[in-house]
């Protein structure tokens, strides 16, 4: 076995696994280099510009169905099984542990060293071994990088990931539900990752895992993202894939923290990464200047974006393979970036959702209670797909904004969040980005010009004094004016020609909220389930 690379760890694998006869193991390479592997093993190409264009192949988003957590004595009374936290037995991870070490032997790899958590109180050590020169370079992209030759030549890791997309498990004999998997071990610190190429499961696995450790150090780990304005002044944004979390936080008014993952400490937020992972499909140039020269510089990887073989050039436009385009890059790549990944205490929480039946407020302040309710909830909508005859939105829940990578009950997280807001004074919003006028189909998407206004009147506190009224259905806040959106926008009824039809909508959606919210009931507050919509409004 050869270990190279410009710090080779004193803890190899040898130590750590026992791993004697592995290929050569290249140890924290950087980013040129990691180039050159990738290049070389045939495994990603360089187009215009200088950006990195890898495949996933079948897989071009996470696997749900085959994330597992292991059942085991120290962390089975803090898990919240079900269907997001399916368990396996000990001796299935042991056993799929024991033939990836042996599969490993003779075989290239590539490790990094590093952390997640910009925080050194609270920051996770991690390791990350992987067979893909490119999925080395995603981790030195997303993670955040050990600089010191001293420090990293003595580094041990506090979790560490295998990551052996070319090595497929047998469900039978494995417990699985396919030949892929990502199974977590919490006694043991370590998830393997098997028969995927998508490269976003490497990182959700270590968000899975502070989402574990933190609540019991009293942080709360968050999927959102963070900025603040000249003063100091900090927002975090929460919202799933296609509410606009990344667009609406990447301003040039204001300086990032970071676009995904965070913890909120006693002393603020601070970010867990080191780079942003941005969906990229149909990226707008002038909406989103930021994001959009990532995709033109070198260090980025562009995860599944067609290019022209002649000229090399990325077609952002092109969803051939898959809607799920992604950009990862670090966040040096961003101008107005904090490189501390550090800010102070949020003076604004906002809340994206983008509600495709038409029926949410473009933004509404929330109480404390209501604010647990709808992180609880996590709503968004998804539009009807191409299949004939399939015209209704679909409704997605996802707890705390981020249900597959919550390891605890999500009313953990939610107490915290309620906890936080009463010491720091918080205001909460809840922004629609959806639909207006009608359901998708019907109506027309919010404009973005007019999103971006009321969330800068929120940021620079204008709102928080303004003049409110209450809607009947979700008993939600919503200003009578905001400066550049006309009234007519700011309560959704008033924009459906046929008040009737809207409030049918309201109710359905509010019926949604009410059956997928008993779930949680017996782990929240009464105070939380009396912020619930009414179904019978």
């Amino acid at each position: 076995m050869h270990n190279v690379g410009p710090v080779v760890s004193q803890y190899d694998l040898e130590q750590q696994f026992g791993v004697t006869s592995a290929g050569t193991v290249f140890w924290n390479l950087t980013t040129p280099i990691l180039y050159e592997e990738a290049i070389k093993h045939r495994e990603a190409e360089m187009i215009h510009m200088g950006p990195l264009v890898a495949r996933t192949g079948k897989h071009t988003g996470r696997s749900p169905n085959d994330k597992f957590i292991v059942r085991e004595a120290t962390s089975e009374k803090d898990i919240w099984w079900g269907s997001v936290n399916r368990p396996i037995e000990p001796e299935y991870f042991d056993f799929l542990l024991e033939k990836i070490l042996v599969y490993i032997q003779s075989r290239d790899l590539f490790v990094f060293d590093g952390y997640a958590g910009a925080d050194e109180r609270y920051r996770l050590p991690v390791r990350i071994i992987t067979e893909y020169a490119w999925h080395s370079l995603f981790a030195r992209n997303m993670f955040i990088q050990e600089h010191e030759p001293e420090v990293l030549a003595e580094f041990r890791p506090g979790f560490t990931v295998i990551d052996v997309p070319r090595f497929f498990g047998h469900p039978d004999k494995d417990g699985l539900n396919s030949p892929t998997f990502i199974l977590i071990n919490f006694a043991k610190r370590m998830v393997l990752i098997g028969g995927t190429e998508y490269a976003g499961e490497i990182k959700k696995s270590i968000f899975s895992a502070l989402n574990y450790y933190l609540p019991a150090q009293g942080v709360m780990p968050m999927h959102c993202s963070a900025n603040y304005g000249e003063h100091g002044d900090s927002a975090i944004f929460f919202g799933l894939s296609g509410t606009g979390k990344t667009t609406l936080s990447n301003d040039i008014t204001r300086t990032l923290v970071g676009d995904d993952e965070h913890g909120w400490s006693d002393q603020g937020i601070f970010n867990f990464e080191g780079g942003c992972y941005a969906k990229v499909i149909r990226l707008d140039p002038k909406g989103e200047p930021e994001i959009y020269k990532t995709t033109r510089m070198f260090g980025t990887i562009l995860e599944n974006v067609m290019f022209d073989k002649r000229t090399r050039r990325a077609d952002l436009n092109d969803d051939t393979l898959t809607e799920n385009t992604r950009a990862s890059y670090p966040s040096t790549h961003i101008e107005n970036i904090d490189r501390t990944g550090k800010c102070e205490h949020p003076k604004h929480i906002i809340f994206l959702t983008a509600d495709a039946f038409g029926v949410l407020p473009p933004i509404s302040k929330l109480t404390k209670e209501q604010a647990m309710y709808h992180f609880l909830s996590g709503y968004t909508a998804k539009v009807a797909g191409t299949e004939r005859g399939v015209t209704e939105p679909k409704a997605t829940f996802s707890a705390c904004f981020g249900g597959p990578f919550m390891p605890r009950h999500p009313g953990e997280y939610a107490e915290l969040l309620g906890q936080r807001i009463d010491e720091h004074g918080s205001q909460v919003w809840l922004v629609n980005t959806g639909w207006t006028g009608g359901p998708y189909g019907t109506g027309t998407r919010m404009s973005l010009a007019y999103t971006r206004a009321m969330i800068a009147e929120v940021l620079d506190g204008r709102l928080s004094h303004a003049e409110f009224e209450v809607e009947s259905f979700f008993g939600l806040s919503i200003p009578k004016h905001v400066v550049g959106v006309p009234d007519t926008v700011l309560n959704p009824r008033n924009t459906w020609q046929d008040k009737a039809a809207y409030d049918a909508q309201a109710q359905k959606l509010v019926q949604m909220f009410v059956a997928n919210f008993k779930k949680f009931e017996e782990g929240v507050s009464d105070e939380i389930k009396a912020a619930a919509p009414t179904a019978n409004s």
